[in-house]
């Protein structure tokens, strides 16, 4: 049985349950299986030897996710090649890739975790209460280790994106 964490999370200020551990900068980033589409996946190694900016959010169909989700797109574009922008949702593939076409999404790869929740279960974001994941960041350098994370305390609330770009530029 996953680890649940209570009290470090609300949405609308109601308290939900975070399943999985909490990570910590320093720690070795756990691998996952996620798709990119419904019949291929992506894991940690098809990013091997890159940064890596993960994007986490609940679902693209909401406010605050899809200006995240614009957000890190516009700053992607500054990132150079040796830095992979992920956004990772449970929403389904071919929903996340109707989304990005009508936003204009081009340079952040979106990945679904709507199978078994890998990701969300070893990075320690997934919402018991809504089996969604928890708006959260890690920036993760080329060799796997995480440098940045923010759990976001409130699911309504914006990420530090200046924080988590900064973290990305001093890793290149």
């Amino acid at each position: 049985m996953a680890q649940e964490r209570t009290g470090v999370a609300t949405f609308k200020s109601n308290p939900i349950t975070l399943v999985g551990p909490e990570l910590k900068v320093g720690d070795q980033a756990p691998d996952f299986t996620v798709n990119k589409n419904l019949v291929t996946e992506a894991t940690l190694a098809d990013y091997a030897g890159k940064v890596k900016l993960i994007s986490v959010v609940p679902s693209l169909d909401t406010g605050v996710c899809d200006q995240q989700t614009r957000r890190f797109n516009e700053e992607a574009a500054g990132l150079g090649d040796n830095v992979a922008v992920l956004t990772i949702s449970v929403d389904l593939p071919f929903a996340q890739a109707r989304w990005c076409g009508a936003a204009g999404i081009d340079k952040v790869e979106t990945l679904s975790d709507y199978k078994a929740k890998s990701f969300g279960l070893a990075y320690g974001v997934v919402i018991k209460e809504f089996q969604l994941l928890m708006r959260s960041i890690f920036v993760i350098d080329a060799n796997d280790k995480i440098a940045y994370i923010e759990y976001l305390p409130e699911m309504t609330e914006h990420p530090n994106y200046e924080s988590a770009v900064a973290a990305v530029k001093g890793l290149l």
